[in-house]
């Protein structure tokens, strides 16, 4: 399935892997429709043309998400690709976190897929097209630290997985990516335990894979109409691992996140 004079709808497309994503698609010959929460944001990044349209909208809130596909379908009369980007993240231990931050990124990152599959899913039957969501690694193995985050991206494997298998024999292609430690804003934006945004990131951001040159392959993997993609060598490693020595992996995991600077791990080795 080649992209030229595709229409690819992104959510969360004002930075980071959404933006790049975006520009691939465009890069491509698609057409683009993309929505994010900040439109100055958004506006900054594309200029509205007759291949990109912008429009504002939570994808927490089921209104924005019907509005925006409907607003799309008013604009380019068919939705081709759905990519579910729009996302959050947090970095919080379980015993101080407020319950309205796992309750922010369920509603975010699991409910905003949801709403924006549902309203786009007749078009995408209809031209047999792609509907994609952005995981994590999280979807796979939960991570200390972000439990609310581990619990929505399992939901959303969970949902995309289910609704690939209702979708066999339509001609509908359903798939999700786990595109590893991608620089990106997501860590600087993350939930603290009271609900502020973290402010920062805890990674080498220069040293990971680039935005572009995860929209590159994630273009790619829907071209090819993949299942999955995992990426990054540790990715890979850490899903293969997590199914055949979990209690390893228990240790493994926790070890990488208590080296991180400012780790919230820290309080249980005070």
């Amino acid at each position: 399935m080649k992209l030229k004079d595709k229409i690819v709808v992104i959510t969360g497309a004002s930075t980071g892997i959404g933006k790049a994503m975006a520009n691939e698609a465009l890069s491509r010959g698609a057409k683009v429709a993309l929505c994010a929460r900040n439109i100055e944001k958004l506006q900054t990044a594309f200029t509205a043309s007759d291949r990109i349209f912008l429009y504002q909208a939570d994808v927490s809130n089921e209104e924005d998400c019907k509005n925006f596909i409907a607003s799309t379908l008013a604009t380019f009369t068919t939705i081709d690709i759905l990519i579910n980007n729009a996302g959050v993240s947090m970095r919080a231990l379980f015993d101080e976190v407020s319950l309205s931050v796992i309750k922010e990124l369920l509603d975010i990152n699991f409910w905003g897929a949801v709403y924006c599959t549902q309203y786009a899913l007749p078009s995408i039957k209809a031209q047999k097209g792609v509907i994609a969501s952005i995981s994590s690694i999280a979807g796979y193995r939960g991570l200390p630290a972000r439990t609310g985050y581990s619990a929505s991206k399992f939901a959303l494997q969970g949902f995309m997985e289910a609704l690939r298998t209702e979708l066999l024999y339509t001609g509908t292609s359903v798939l999700w990516f786990a595109p590893g430690f991608t620089a990106s804003n997501i860590r600087n934006v993350a939930r603290a335990a009271d609900g502020s945004s973290q402010g920062e990131t805890p990674l080498s951001e220069d040293k990971l894979m680039s935005a572009e040159t995860s929209a590159r392959i994630m273009m790619d993997a829907i071209e090819n109409r993949k299942r999955t993609l995992v990426m990054t060598l540790q990715g890979k490693l850490t899903v293969w691992l997590n199914k055949l020595f979990p209690s390893l992996v228990d240790k493994l995991v926790y070890n990488h996140f208590l080296k991180e600077p400012g780790s919230p791990l820290h309080k249980y080795h005070s």
